[in-house]
């Protein structure tokens, strides 16, 4: 993530900081289906030039092998704090981690790694850009699955995890491929946030999020159906919570930002993204932190987009939460996830 995107984020850690009890008033939207459905595409597009990566995406990654059905797989529960490469272990005290799953061939002796996440960053999958000449807030928010071979060990066992989690023979390993392949051209746009409407475990989830947690769930629930049996181990994962009342559909892109759009709604979309800009100056970071708190804790506004759509979030107490909650590992299914 580009020291720009540490800022965005560094502007979020603190509001998490700074949340109090308050109460909103915004009405609530007509009754909907929660969670709001992931929307899959029949198709990756191309990205845009204008998306850049201070880290290019997945520099050593390769295709993913065809392997003898007689082989033996081991699968490695892999995991470790978040930019661990450049601080080490500062976020894995906030328990702010990224997961990956290992495999090793019991026949080649080979290794192999593979993760989901942001082409392009963090800061730029949860934040638009509003460039000039744009009505529209411009999103780089494209994450994907990345495969190569090898597992660095000292990456994930110093501030992390490695651990053998189940053994899966080549035949099952060949079918979770086709579904990688799938998952990974259907599911293409990056949600950061978890929305709910309270802490309670038992909480109404507006939104779940889409990153790379979530793909390693679902790969351990594909594994499972196709027949793998998961040893008994605790698996804990990072979470990004916003709390709000029921949100509010506002629409899409051209509906918002289009030529019939609706122009209020538009300029207040673009003055909620505007303090979450990259900062030049310590003073323009603290000016935009006050600005975001303002907005998000003391006025109970947050403008969400997810699906390409636009939604009103009526946020309220406690606003913002980092969690770091187990989710047991999966047990097959009759029904197999995926294609």
């Amino acid at each position: 993530m580009s020291g720009a995107g540490c800022h965005r984020w560094l502007l979020l850690l603190l509001l998490a900081a700074a949340c109090r009890p308050c109460f909103s008033g915004v009405p609530h939207a007509p009754q909907r289906r929660w969670p709001v459905p992931y929307r899959r595409f029949d198709f990756r597009p191309k990205t845009d030039p204008y998306c850049k990566a201070r880290y290019t995406f997945c520099p050593t990654g390769s295709a993913i092998p065809v392997i003898k059905e007689e082989d033996t797989i081991e699968v490695y529960r892999l995991q470790a704090p978040v930019w661990e490469f450049k601080y080490g272990d500062l976020l894995g005290h906030l328990k702010i981690m990224h997961d990956a799953v290992g495999f090793r061939s019991s026949l080649t002796g080979k290794n192999y790694t593979m993760e989901w996440y942001e082409l392009f960053q963090l800061g730029n999958c949860t934040f638009p850009h509003l460039r000039p000449g744009m009505d529209a807030p411009f999103w780089c928010n494209q994450g994907a699955a990345c495969f190569y071979e090898g597992i660095d060990d000292a990456h994930w066992k110093e501030n992390g995890t490695l651990v053998l989690i189940t053994k899966i023979s080549g035949a099952m390993f060949n079918e979770m491929a086709k579904w990688v392949k799938y998952d990974n051209e259907t599911g293409i746009y990056y949600e950061t946030w978890t929305v709910q409407a309270s802490p309670d475990k038992k909480s109404v989830v507006w939104f779940d999020s889409y990153e790379c947690s979530k793909f390693i769930l679902r790969t351990y629930q594909k594994l499972a159906d196709l027949g793998a049996t998961f040893n008994k181990i605790q698996t804990n994962y990072t979470s990004i919570i916003l709390f709000s009342g029921e949100p509010i559909y506002l629409g899409n892109e051209t509906s918002i930002f289009g030529p019939l759009g609706n122009k209020t709604l538009a300029a207040a979309i673009r003055d909620f993204y505007y303090p979450f800009k990259p900062h030049k100056t310590v003073r323009e970071f603290f000016v935009d932190l006050f600005k975001i708190i303002d907005r998000v804790i003391l006025n109970h506004e947050f403008y969400l987009f997810y699906n390409l759509e636009y939604w009103f979030l009526p946020m309220k107490f406690p606003y913002l939460k980092v969690v770091y909650e187990e989710v047991p590992l999966p047990v097959g299914s009759k029904t197999s996830s995926g294609v």
